[in-house]
């Protein structure tokens, strides 16, 4: 196994594993996704000695989530190429790099947001089912944004991916002053799309078939199954995502742990991960983590989805990494 270090490529960081199973392109949240290989190093670098090339594509803040989601298209296509040419002078197996079905997603709160957004426009009704949805200068917006990406396909479709404590938010999450988020919205200058809009194009979207979601039991931002009975469905993301995409052709691959909303943040120091938030944990020893197991068990699984192996019943992976088949 190659040495764990990023180096900088297009606007991303890149750890490139020698003998690669799949490239997995993380983006994470508001905050702590402006400086991914720090702020997620534990897990990066768990996801990349499990045999993964991986992409941490640094965060970046707007109220315009449609065309941060799209740009993050553009640079996959831009990275596949330089992917395989830095990988071939390296003597390292590159070819893998070429086929789009070997890209995995994994985000983590905000950063969830964008992936569902990819791949809602990856369903071939995407100019059909918007206009259900949103408004038509914002249709228009997107329509543009995808015209300067001069690509000829503008999918993630066969791409699994997988969200952490996702946090599909509007304004009111992004400025927590309310009647300031008011006002924003009222001028138009509010983020968009806003919760509502996304949860109405994901209800109108038949994709979501390579989807795996972990949440965890004390979020109060994403929301979790333990906080069902205190969080309207609609304000709880982890619940809605539960209830939405149960019915798909692959229902959600799920999984709830114990924590809260930056259980994924952590570095490790010695027999530690430490996430700096005293409002969080500060530090676990890493013998009783579990996230790291589950979430390369979740892309096994998700992969052999994707090949078409798996059977239509949902699997739920216990904090002791038994696999169980559930029949809900």
């Amino acid at each position: 196994m190659g040495e764990f270090h990023f180096r900088p490529l297009c606007h991303s960081w890149v750890a490139l594993h020698p003998h690669p199973r799949g490239v997995v392109q993380f983006i994470g949240g508001a905050f702590f996704g402006s400086f991914p290989t720090v702020a997620y190093r534990y897990l990066l670098r768990s996801i990349f000695e499990a045999g993964y090339t991986v992409v941490a594509l640094p965060f970046r803040f707007s109220f315009r989530h449609w065309s941060l989601a799209i740009e993050l298209l553009k640079e996959q296509d831009a990275l596949r190429q330089e992917l395989a040419a830095i990988a071939k002078h390296l003597n390292y197996d590159h070819e893998l790099y070429q086929d789009k079905t070997n890209y995995y997603w994994v985000g983590h709160s905000l950063g969830c947001k964008y992936i569902a957004l990819l791949e809602l426009l990856s369903s071939e009704q995407w100019q059909e089912i918007l206009p259900h949805c949103v408004e038509a200068h914002q249709i228009e917006e997107v329509k543009q944004a995808i015209e300067r990406l001069s690509m000829d396909s503008v999918s993630i479709k066969g791409q699994p991916s997988l969200l952490l404590a996702p946090d599909i938010s509007d304004t009111e999450s992004a400025i927590p002053v309310r009647f300031l988020a008011q006002l924003l919205d009222k001028l138009k200058l509010g983020v968009l799309q806003t919760r509502a809009q996304t949860q109405c194009l994901i209800e109108q979207s038949d994709l979501f078939n390579l989807t795996g979601l972990i949440s965890f039991d004390r979020d109060t931002i994403a929301g979790s199954l333990a906080n069902s009975q205190r969080q309207p469905l609609s304000q709880n993301d982890v619940l809605w995502f539960l209830f939405q995409l149960k019915q798909r052709h692959y229902p959600l691959l799920h999984q709830e742990l114990a924590g809260k909303h930056l259980a994924p943040v952590g570095v490790q120091i010695d027999r530690w991960v430490v996430d700096f938030n005293p409002w969080d944990k500060f530090a676990e020893p890493i013998s009783g983590r579990t996230l790291e197991a589950i979430v390369l068990q979740f892309l096994d699984r998700l992969r052999q989805r994707q090949q078409r192996l798996e059977p239509s019943n949902s699997v739920t992976i216990e904090p002791n990494m038994h696999m169980r088949q559930s029949s809900r």
